[in-house]
């Protein structure tokens, strides 16, 4: 089974005919740095009831407990979290980890999950349904960002809490002792600070359809205010995350919302976030290209919106985009091509997007209830961005063939990023070829020095694009390997259809 798929993959007379398109790569172009913080992940405990996505099966299940966290496992860690997820988190190099929501954080008090487990109350989750018996919380959350070896972004309650409440969760983490939240920690085991640099506002406060303590703009831009001011008070050195909107509801009050948030608390935040899932559509073209336009659109917009706050306002210190909530449930190929995309988005912003957190950490690998975790396209495509992807965005031109959908039109088959390793000179070509059927035939150029010695190309396709992934066939998900042979500024390469390839090559600059 393994070597027909393959045999599929790689024998290109069974596409259609290859289109022919150019790459040109200039290493001078660069757009920025590539902040690691892009490939972080975002946790909270989501309460499902009835059928899982994309799956035939009914079952009751909590992307938290029993999932990621559960102590009478076989495969739990000394604080109860899961090895097979700590080791592919780690394999992945996980930088950042945002966490305890999402919606559940809105109707969430830190309190709850401090102290003996045993003298811990139970609530109702009210942003999910079910209980939450806060098994997990601040201690424990801290111990899954350590074992991960990630960085701890915390989101404070600036729903149905209050402002006293960030700060004494701040207190609780970040003060080196002598006071009642300090040596509450110290009392509970953690003598040492956390020193948590970086902070949400709040989550998706603009929500008011879903999200529990909805504010106005001005609302929440006088409630931000004083929570900065307050929680400067305690810790001066962190960065705070102002909540960009969400809703994006059609007649445009998203842009509104960013515009008031950026000119009143422009001044005291370092990132504003955005979130945004893959919008669905039964059309395949509507699917890979206009989602992946509308994508674009939500970070540009909002990107633009900070020039201007900056201009206007004379904001003296930059504010970045942090991405904090972004992806889709990736079960097939068809899912899984947009992830991707995602990252290539990422990448052509990396002046503004500093921070990214997929949704979510657990998500990241396949899951089958009777046999376990394993690895699907969705984690080897994480890997070739986390692991691969650092140093700096070289802005690339990319010549081909374009399709058009009812919203868009011009968008190329090709979506292509490439980033520049100066450390080691090497380059990575990310390239997904969004042609449902065709293959794609390109000469890869650079304008700047030499590509050096062979080119590896690893790809990821598949002969189906809506099987299941499935525990028995994961073998099959390795990536597939290909030398591709260098000729000075040039290499050739054919995309297969509804594809990732990532290439890496040398290069050796004037």
């Amino acid at each position: 089974m393994k070597k027909t798929l393959f045999t599929v993959l790689i024998v290109l007379p069974t596409w259609l005919a290859a289109q022919n398109a150019t790459i040109k790569i200039d290493i001078e172009r660069s757009i920025g740095d590539i902040d690691p913080r892009i490939y972080g992940v975002f946790m909270e405990p989501i309460h499902f009831s009835g059928k899982r996505f994309g799956l035939p099966d009914s079952v009751q299940f909590n992307t938290l407990y029993g999932t990621l966290y559960d102590p009478s496992s076989p495969l739990a860690d000394e604080n109860g979290f899961k090895k097979n997820y700590l080791e592919a988190m780690r394999e992945l190099k996980i930088t950042n980890m945002r966490w305890p929501g999402g919606n559940f954080l809105m109707g969430y008090n830190w309190q709850d999950g401090i102290g003996p487990k045993d003298q811990r109350p139970a609530r109702i989750n009210l942003a999910w349904g079910g209980t939450d018996n806060n098994h997990v919380g601040t201690d424990e959350w801290m111990a899954l960002n350590k074992a991960i070896g990630s960085e701890n972004v915390v989101c404070v309650n600036l729903g149905l809490g209050d402002i006293k409440d960030a700060v004494y969760w701040l207190e609780y983490c970040n003060y080196p002792g002598g006071t009642y939240y300090s040596d509450l920690r110290a009392k509970n085991g953690h003598a040492a600070p956390y020193h948590v640099a970086l902070w949400d506002l709040g989550n998706e406060v603009d929500g008011y359809p879903w999200e529990l303590g909805y504010k106005t703009a001005e609302d929440y831009v006088k409630t931000g205010r004083e929570a900065a001011k307050a929680m400067k008070s305690v810790d001066s050195s962190i960065k705070l995350v102002a909540s960009g909107s969400s809703y994006y509801e059609p007649t445009g009050i998203w842009i509104d919302w960013n515009r008031k948030v950026l000119e009143g608390l422009g001044d005291k935040i370092d990132y504003l976030s955005i979130h945004r899932y893959w919008e669905r559509s039964d059309d395949y073209y509507a699917y890979m290209g206009q989602s992946a336009m509308d994508f674009e659109e939500k970070i540009k917009v909002p990107a633009a919106q900070i020039e201007t706050a900056r201009v206007k306002n004379g904001f003296k210190k930059p504010i970045y985009l942090s991405a904090d909530e972004w992806g889709l449930m990736a079960r097939n190929t068809l899912s899984v091509l947009p992830v991707a995309q995602c990252f290539n988005s990422f990448l052509r912003h990396a002046d503004v997007v500093k921070m990214a957190d997929f949704t979510m950490l657990t998500s990241l690998l396949g899951s089958d209830t009777k046999k376990g975790t394993f690895k699907t396209p969705l984690f080897y495509i994480f890997k070739a961005y986390s692991n691969n992807c650092r140093g700096i965005s070289i802005d690339t031109h990319v010549s081909c063939d374009t399709f058009n959908t009812q919203k868009f039109s011009g968008i190329p088959y090709l979506d292509v990023t490439t980033t520049y390793a100066k450390e080691t000179n090497t380059v990575f070509i990310n390239v997904v070829n969004r042609h449902k059927d065709k293959a794609v035939t390109v000469d890869i150029v650079t304008t700047s020095g030499n590509f050096s010695g062979k080119a590896e190309a690893s790809f990821i396709a598949g002969a189906s694009l809506n099987e299941v992934y499935e525990f028995d066939k994961q073998d099959q998900y390795v990536p597939v390997k290909k030398m591709v042979d260098v000729k000075g500024k040039q290499l050739t390469y054919t995309f297969p259809p509804h594809s990732f390839t990532q290439i890496k090559t040398g290069i050796t600059l004037k």
